[in-house]
């Protein structure tokens, strides 16, 4: 979701604790925390500039076909007539090509084909697009505005969407922020950030589920988060190694602060739970990365140290045992804070990379967000920092192509300030 001014202001740069007990922890911790890195030499492109009409408000990672084309979405613009607080309009589903020209393929209505998609899509060998969007499909029993509790879609190569499911915000889940995964049945799953029969998370509005959504339009509950040490509010898509799903939650665990968790067979076992502010990172938003067979990086989106109010937020990795290392914790301006939703990317060289929506340039209210390289041994390098003009707040992860391009997404900034698309060249 996009970043509201109230927002911005909560984290404008207060460094609660002095420098030297930061570093201190840092190093206690067996952490890497990296002074203030200046930016690597790039080529940064900016490709586009959403106009509001073309889309506005991109949260999700761009994916590529085999000519190179980058498909996404927006979370608003386009001419349907929702407005979700954040921006107007339901949402598009884009191409871009690379010379910046985008075409929307679909423009959500807000009805019951959904509204506000945020996840990335995925696609299949016939050229089919699955997503999710966040509200629309016509349950009833989420937002005041009865907008609608999220969809599971397929866009086909015509242009033709298909709304498979409408949660409808009861035991079935609700709002899904996650980017699907399709098995070779063709059968789709995810998570969905509310709903279910959990009652101890959001007035009694469930505190997430695990699904699985059939090509027939049949959804089934994999699991029910309840909100306790199980965890709470899952907003990522899963890993799926050898039969169980491995994913994230944003809350809940032992701590409160998040955790990863496998699930087998209906089965759920918590692996890790965080432990927040200044501790190894809180609020797991981001699908897991799995480099080799039981082992995943992936980011928090707060915790560790640094100068936000509750910690700036961290790069880990942990195996199918449990076992967790954070790898990097932002420190704030200049290097970036609060990572985002999306997987981080990785080259053949073992290096990341990722997206901070904060930190930079100070030409944004707490920066205007940071794409980062973070090497093997743990040292962060900003390769690009956002001044608003180019795009503030990316929200989306990055897709990196064979060549070792970067193309991403920021959720406003730009030349009409709904958002733009970029590209960096090594």
């Amino acid at each position: 979701m996009r970043t509201t001014p109230e927002h911005a202001a909560q984290i404008a740069w207060t460094c609660l604790y002095g420098a030297t007990a930061v570093l201190a922890l840092a190093v206690a911790m067996g952490a890497a925390m990296i002074a203030a890195p200046s930016a690597q030499a790039q080529t940064f492109r900016l490709l586009h500039s959403f106009t509001g009409a073309d889309g506005a408000g991109s949260s999700a990672a761009l994916v590529a076909d085999a000519a190179g084309n980058l498909y996404g979405t927006t979370q608003n613009g386009g001419p349907g007539t929702c407005n979700d607080g954040y921006g107007v309009g339901c949402g598009v589903l884009f191409t871009v090509d690379k010379t910046g020209t985008v075409t929307v393929l679909h423009n959500f209505t807000g009805g019951t084909d959904g509204a506000n998609p945020g996840a990335a899509l995925i696609r299949d060998a016939a050229g089919n697009f699955y997503g999710t969007t966040l509200y629309g499909g016509g349950g009833t029993l989420c937002r005041s505005n009865n907008m609608g509790c999220g969809t599971v879609f397929k866009l086909d190569a015509a242009g033709t969407e298909t709304v498979l499911y409408s949660f409808t915000g009861g035991a079935d889940g609700a709002n899904p922020f996650t980017t699907l995964v399709r098995d070779r049945a063709g059968d789709l799953y995810g998570t969905t950030s509310i709903g279910g029969t959990g009652t101890f998370c959001n007035s009694g509005k469930g505190c997430g589920t695990v699904f699985k959504v059939s090509m027939n339009g049949q959804e089934k509950v994999l699991y029910s988060f309840t909100g306790g040490t199980d965890g709470g509010y899952p907003s990522a898509g899963l890993v799926w190694v050898a039969g169980t799903a491995y994913g994230t939650t944003g809350g809940g665990g032992e701590r409160g602060s998040g955790t990863v968790f496998a699930l087998k067979g209906g089965k759920e076992s918590v692996l890790y739970s965080f432990t927040g502010y200044r501790g190894d990172g809180s609020s797991p938003q981001a699908a897991l990365l799995m480099v080799v067979t039981g082992t995943f990086y992936s980011t928090t989106f707060e915790g560790g140290l640094g100068s936000c109010p509750f910690g700036c937020g961290t790069v880990y990795v942990v195996n199918r045992t449990g076992k967790e290392t954070p790898l990097y914790m932002f420190a704030g301006p200049p290097d970036g804070a609060y990572p985002q939703y999306d997987l981080l990317v990785q080259d053949a060289a073992g290096n990341l990379y990722g997206t901070t929506e904060l930190g930079g340039d100070p030409s944004c209210a707490g920066g205007c967000g940071t794409v980062f390289k973070l090497d093997t041994t743990g040292k962060e390098t900003v390769l690009h920092r956002f001044n608003g003009g180019d795009g503030q707040y990316p929200l989306a992860g990055l897709h990196l192509d064979a060549a070792g391009n970067l193309y991403g997404t920021t959720s406003q900034g730009g030349t009409y300030g709904n958002g733009t698309v970029f590209e960096i060249k090594p």
